[in-house]
């Protein structure tokens, strides 16, 4: 009898094993750095909503930032301070100032460029 309770209690064990493998979460994408950002290695920005925004860096490479949180006036900022810490490159670990208010990333990965904006036609 205490055969098939082990052999039961292993069966329960491998299929909820499987089921967690079929159900594991997609790979992360590898976090990005922008070297010498207190140098001027930051050349453009845009913002993409209130808890995002664009970085183009050296090379004309695009990055993609996420903010821990919403950021007051990121989407109608004119311009945002890019904050670094210890050897001066900015990454998840680093901060946006936009109008006095410290705004944490929480993920900077490499990108495509951000998408162009939809002119709206004019209206007679």
């Amino acid at each position: 009898m205490k055969q098939l309770i082990i052999f039961a209690w292993s069966a329960v064990l491998l299929s909820s094993a499987a089921v967690a493998a079929d159900t594991a979460p997609a790979k992360e994408p590898r976090q990005a750095r922008i070297p010498f950002a207190n140098s001027g290695s930051i050349d453009n920005w845009q913002a993409d909503g209130r808890q995002a925004l664009y970085i183009q860096g050296p090379g004309r490479q695009w990055y993609h930032a996420r903010l821990a949180g919403y950021c007051p006036d990121l989407d109608f900022a004119t311009a945002i301070g890019f904050e670094t810490r210890g050897i001066g490159d900015f990454d998840s670990f680093s901060t946006i100032i936009v109008r006095g208010h410290r705004c944490p990333l929480t993920s900077l990965v490499k990108s495509g460029p951000p998408p162009s904006k939809i002119k709206k036609p004019k209206k007679d």
